[in-house]
């Protein structure tokens, strides 16, 4: 029987505001409303990020705890990863402490920040295994195919766990206008992925063929205002709830199993870790 599909919402991101959409969530209030909404619409992982007094993006532990509470009251069953991006602000012994502070079940990383773009695989070795043995589960942010290749190498050097094996692919991130096509996934595919939890997210108006042309190569998708405001035909979401039921709709058309919180967990590897 197939794997069935996860289905992991972006709502926010790191740089978007009200300005971009009236209804991208930015304080977390909104931000739990949204995660509700699109966990009845089919999301089991929320993929997190809090803001300061300015919107801007932060690495506020404090901010971070009040966001998960709140979410374990609103939404319990939902899975929830927080971001530990640095936007060109934060360092990587930052990202660090912030995840140390706040001890979340689901951390994303891109592998190039944490290494310090490659130079320093020592420091992100130690960070790795600290993980492994808090239980702090790794999503890999993966940019091209040299990041997929650097993570490999570092896997195979000892560097990453041979337990890491969650991995998500951006497509777009240097296209012309962020502007990804589902092209752009084959790259990620010359490699053997079926011992690898892997996922796609996208920039652009074509995200959601994009993260479907992902998940019939195997893996799992990740959707949400971070990447894109448009639905697949062109016009503008009304927020990120229905993106999460188009997709939803167009995996049941193709008659495609959907992940729930069990099976989600599963997938992951996190059954037990509650």
């Amino acid at each position: 029987m197939p794997t069935p599909t996860i289905i992991m919402v972006a709502p926010n991101g790191a740089r978007k505001t009200h300005k971009d959409h009236p209804a991208l969530p930015v304080s977390i209030a909104e931000t739990v409303d949204e995660a509700a909404a699109c966990f009845e619409a089919g999301a089991t992982v929320l993929h997190a990020h809090v803001r300061g007094k300015a919107d801007e993006h932060v690495l506020d532990a404090g901010l971070y705890r009040e966001l998960i509470d709140e979410l374990k009251v609103r939404v319990p069953d939902m899975l929830i990863q927080i971001t530990t991006e640095a936007v060109g602000v934060y360092t990587p012994e930052q990202q660090v402490d912030c995840v140390k502070a706040v001890m979340p079940e689901m951390i994303s990383i891109a592998l190039r920040e944490i290494t310090s773009q490659f130079q320093k695989p020592e420091f992100a070795r130690d960070f790795f295994n600290w993980c492994d043995e808090a239980n702090v589960h790794i999503q890999h942010i993966l940019f091209s195919e040299e990041d997929f290749q650097q993570f490999l190498s570092l896997k195979k050097a000892g560097i990453i766990p041979q337990s890491h094996r969650c991995l998500l692919f951006v497509l777009g991130r240097y296209a012309v206008d962020f502007q990804s096509s589902p092209d752009d996934l084959k790259p990620f595919l010359k490699t053997e992925l079926s011992d690898l939890c892997w996922f796609t997210c996208a920039f652009g108006g074509q995200e959601q063929a994009c993260v479907l042309a992902g998940i019939e190569q195997g893996g799992h998708a990740r959707i949400g205002f971070e990447n894109n405001l448009l639905l697949a035909n062109g016009s503008l979401s009304t927020n990120n709830s229905e993106q999460i039921t188009h997709l939803v709709k167009a995996l049941n058309n193709e008659k495609m199993s959907i992940a729930n919180c069990v099976d989600t967990r599963r997938i992951l590897g996190l059954l037990g870790r509650e």
